[in-house]
């Protein structure tokens, strides 16, 4: 075969096995993309550029050194036997704890535990059947004189945290602390959102006026990211770094 045939043949199998994001927005993290591996076909051979699998992995340092999609880790987590729901810093959290062996297991902690009658602002969550239901919001309206009351996400973590742990200290003036920002207890880490982050600024790099599609630019450039060793931000030098990738988004 020809040097102009096989680059044809290269360019039609790359076009064939093109992966285009689905859902750019989901979950306000990262694209979705039809297939977690990349496969780039040269001839009859598969190039591929992706992670090892998770049981190749020996440390949490070279974990970490690896993009993972919030549904791997809880996949991770459920395929080993550990608590597998929660936000995407809770699951790395439990895999982090996993690699020194400790094992969080999966909650078993039931509703079925006494529940006291009179809720006051000492009641230990795990003692009153807590919820995000329209009781307790109504219940912490009347608490913060606002309505319609809407928990947080750092509340929302706490109460992950506290269930996971079986804290039985923890308490309803604790989560009130809590709301208006005055515990340390827990926080919703937003650095999960790296595609949102990366995305931002990308847009605000004014060399992505350069580019007819810039999500599509944008796109590439954080797949090549999210699959390498290095950190998972966007610097300008990736325009040069995968000029070859992006080029036919040249204006």
């Amino acid at each position: 075969m020809s040097k102009i045939g096989k680059e044809d043949l290269w360019r039609k199998k790359k076009e064939k096995y093109k992966h285009y994001p689905i859902n750019s927005y989901k979950e306000s993290e990262t694209p979705l993309f039809r297939d977690e591996k990349v496969n780039w076909f040269w001839g009859d051979k598969i190039l591929m550029e992706s992670r090892p699998e998770f049981d190749k992995i020996t440390s949490f340092d070279e974990f970490t050194k690896y993009y993972w999609y919030r549904e791997e880790l809880s996949q991770i987590c459920k395929s080993l036997g550990l608590e597998y729901r929660g936000t995407k810093q809770e699951l790395n959290y439990i895999i982090e704890q996993y690699f020194k062996g400790n094992l969080i297991k999966k909650s078993s902690i039931k509703n079925e535990k006494k529940q006291v009658e009179n809720i006051t602002l000492d009641t230990p969550l795990l003692e009153c059947g807590f919820s995000f239901n329209a009781k307790f919001r109504e219940y912490f309206a009347v608490l913060t004189g606002i309505s319609p009351f809407k928990f947080t996400a750092d509340m929302a973590t706490v109460w992950r945290k506290v269930k996971r742990e079986n804290d039985l200290s923890f308490t309803i003036q604790d989560m009130l602390k809590v709301y208006y920002g005055k515990s340390d207890y827990a926080k919703y880490d937003n650095s999960v959102c790296q595609w949102n982050q990366f995305l931002k600024d990308f847009y605000a790099d004014e060399n992505s006026c350069n580019y007819s599609n810039k999500l599509k630019v944008a796109s590439i450039l954080w797949k090549e990211v999210r699959n390498s060793r290095n950190e998972k931000i966007y610097s300008k030098n990736l325009l040069t770094e995968y000029a070859d990738k992006i080029k036919e988004y040249c204006k």
